[in-house]
């Protein structure tokens, strides 16, 4: 009987041992280090502009003068075109300015001189109507003409009044700024815009640079017909050269014009430059949930082409003595109420905290731990209130990472 009780006291024994005994739990050691938080992204390279040359008239191609990768200068003349038509229809428009010129010169050197003749001799005719009508009226009052011969005259008068009238608004026709000037004067402005436009619809003959660019794509080649809106070259004006890129929302309280970037070429892995981001979008796109954002990149490499695949990374953030935990260590690091379990004098205790800057794999913690303090990591199957025995962790490098995907980074 005896050693039947011996055994169940020595059970309860262990019983008791066991759970008052501290559990081991890893945990991690705040300490202060330099930690910088960025956002990843992934866009294209972009230049000022991209045009679409084309014609706007339908034209056979009888010359280019350029081919993809070469440069051209704001004006040069890169697609040359023949049409019959548009060069008929500049010698017509000259014709027509030629008559209208000769027209307008008429004016001074025969209608003028013809319309004040023409005016002194119905002045003439008037006078001698006058004078014939008052011999008349005296002839008839004598008893001399009959009354037959006062209407003749009468209407001869008229007559000769009537055509000095006219010869005298003929003549005022052909003064500067009389109908018929300014009716010639039409004819001549008329002439010359048809002129001009002929002219303009010759020149679009011509397909020219509109600003310093360099040749993307050629879709012509001489003796093609180019149809009206056909693009037949692309370019790429040169200029300052831009990144357009997309970054999740959830990132965009982080961003700010001003903030420095590195970015990496997808065809060339190895070698950075630096960007600076200049450009927020204010619109979120609904169907994605990103937001677009440029940057404009000062000092492009050589090897930097419109198009290219970049991957950026957007400095928000820096601090040399942030006090920083792993990511992991904080329990609800994305909620309202973040906090971390202490090993606090062999218990595990529940700590509110603050948090900052955010890092791979780290998080600063602003507020509610000091240097030092111990955070017990998720692995250990510990509770708030339990007895601990903390277990410190083997040093970890961050250095190194080179991958990583979009979103919020740090180092």
């Amino acid at each position: 009987m005896r050693p039947l009780w011996i055994v169940l006291i020595l059970l309860l024994a262990a019983a008791v041992f066991a759970l008052t005994r501290p559990r081991e739990a890893d945990v991690a050691i705040a300490q202060k280090r330099a930690l910088t938080q960025s956002v990843v992204a992934t866009g294209r390279a972009a230049t000022p502009a991209r045009i679409e040359l084309g014609s706007q008239v339908t034209a056979i191609v009888t010359a280019v003068t350029v081919r993809e990768s070469d440069r051209v200068a704001r004006g040069q003349a890169l697609v040359k075109l023949k049409s019959a038509d548009a060069q008929a229809a500049v010698e017509q428009a000259r014709a027509a300015l030629a008559e209208a010129q000769a027209r307008a010169r008429q004016l001074d050197s025969v209608a003028e001189p013809v319309a004040v003749q023409a005016l002194r001799q119905a002045e003439a005719n008037l006078r001698v109507a006058r004078a014939e009508l008052e011999r008349a009226q005296q002839l008839v009052a004598q008893g001399f003409f009959s009354p037959s011969k006062l209407d003749d005259a009468r209407r001869n008068h008229d007559n000769a009044l009537a055509a000095a009238a006219s010869a005298r608004a003929q003549r005022e026709s052909n003064r500067s700024g009389g109908t018929e000037r300014v009716a010639a004067q039409a004819r001549v402005s008329q002439a010359q815009a048809a002129l001009e436009a002929a002219h303009a619809r010759l020149a679009l003959l011509s397909l020219a640079a509109p600003a310093d660019s360099v040749v993307l794509t050629r879709e012509v080649e001489p003796g093609d017909v180019a149809q009206a809106g056909k693009v037949l070259l692309t370019l790429a004006e040169t200029g300052e050269t831009r990144i357009y890129a997309t970054v999740d929302e959830k990132n965009l309280r982080h961003l700010k014009n001003g903030a420095t970037a590195q970015a990496v070429a997808d065809a060339f892995p190895g070698q950075s430059f630096r960007a600076e981001l200049y450009y927020i979008a204010p619109g979120v796109d609904a169907l994605r949930g990103t937001v677009e954002v440029r940057l404009r990149v000062p000092e492009p490499p050589a090897f930097l082409r419109p198009d290219m695949t970049v991957s950026v990374e957007m400095i928000v953030g820096q601090r040399e003595d942030a006090l920083v935990l792993p990511a992991d260590a904080v329990r609800d690091a994305d909620g309202a109420e973040p906090w971390v379990l202490l090993a606090d004098e062999g218990n595990a205790r529940h700590q509110p905290v603050k948090l900052g800057l955010r890092g791979v794999g780290l998080i600063e913690v602003t507020g509610g731990l000091s240097e030092g303090a111990q955070a017990i990591l998720p692995t250990a199957p510990v509770v708030e209130g339990d007895r601990v025995r903390a277990r410190p962790p083997r040093e970890k490098s961050t250095a190194g990472i080179k991958s990583i995907p979009q979103g919020m980074t740090g180092r």
